[in-house]
């Protein structure tokens, strides 16, 4: 099914202006939206999707464009200014993805997902990753990754599932205080069927072996896609092969972690111990 055309604004942002002139563009070619994606190897969603200012260009299909249209490289300039964004650039195209998704599945092998975080934590992990970064640096990556969880309070709002690996809880990300804090945050969300959450402990861990972050995202009317994530780096895969390996790899860590009844009760039990923690600190 494809994006239903609808006025934009060109002046709105880059995007939009990308946007609005793709599809005048397509339209003066008298091509329909699935009739460009067929010239470009995608979908008429697709094609309607950068359209509607909902999905980022991509340089490749820009390219592409240009050359299914003959306007010379102007999608590729515009695709620069649409591109920027206040996240890294390895992870901006999944950060736009998410606001589509139906579904976000997630494996946590070291540090709290992104859309979980609380303000002190974020701090505490930018500050680990960027040790000499000055302060107004830190605090805008701190700002976009709480923007992002806006969209856990939408009335659209995705369904998130999360694993966390047992290590997630035991590393003092921050100390004990902001690890309290944040543990604590996980078990409101869970016990307000925010989100669905798990923990797969040590001793399970060597039964289902997931190869670092993980995040699956479905969407109502495109394929599933996955994002991984290293050091300073990340990959969105969409090849069908690999996503569906990816979900067979996710199903079994979904299996092996404890049950959503039994991760809440470990989580605030870790929680406590933090608390405990924080308290012997204090008196010292």
């Amino acid at each position: 099914m494809t994006q239903q055309p609808k006025d934009l604004d060109p002046y709105t942002s880059p995007k939009t202006f990308y946007g609005a002139e793709l599809r005048r563009l397509r339209e003066a070619a008298g091509l329909s939206q699935s009739q460009l994606g067929e010239r470009v190897f995608c979908s008429g969603t697709y094609i309607g999707q950068f359209e509607a200012a909902v999905r980022r260009p991509q340089p490749d299909v820009s390219k592409s464009l240009d050359e299914a249209l003959d306007t010379g490289r102007h999608l590729q300039r515009l695709c620069k200014l649409a591109r920027r964004s206040k996240h890294p650039d390895y992870f901006a195209d999944a950060a736009e993805l998410e606001k589509l998704a139906t579904t976000i599945s997630e494996y946590a092998p070291m540090l709290i997902p992104g859309l979980l975080q609380t303000e002190a934590y974020a701090r505490a992990v930018t500050r680990a990753t960027l040790p000499l970064a000055p302060d107004t640096e830190v605090e805008e990556h701190v700002r976009a990754r709480l923007d992002r969880q806006l969209l856990l309070a939408e009335s659209a709002t995705p369904r998130l599932w999360a694993v966390l690996h047992e290590t997630v809880l035991r590393v003092p990300m921050g100390g004990a205080s902001t690890m309290r804090e944040q543990l604590l945050h996980l078990a409101t969300l869970v016990r307000n069927r925010r989100i669905i959450l798990q923990v797969l402990t040590f001793d399970a861990a060597s039964h289902a072996l997931f190869n670092g972050m993980a995040s699956l995202l479905s969407f109502h009317d495109a394929p599933p896609i996955i994002y991984t994530e290293g050091a300073g780096t990340g990959q969105l895969i969409e090849d069908p092969a690999l996503v569906e390996q990816g979900q067979r790899s996710y199903d079994l860590v979904r299996a092996a972690a404890l049950s959503p009844v039994a991760s809440l009760t470990l989580l605030e039990s870790v929680a406590e111990d933090y608390g405990s923690d924080e308290l012997c600190t204090r008196r010292e």
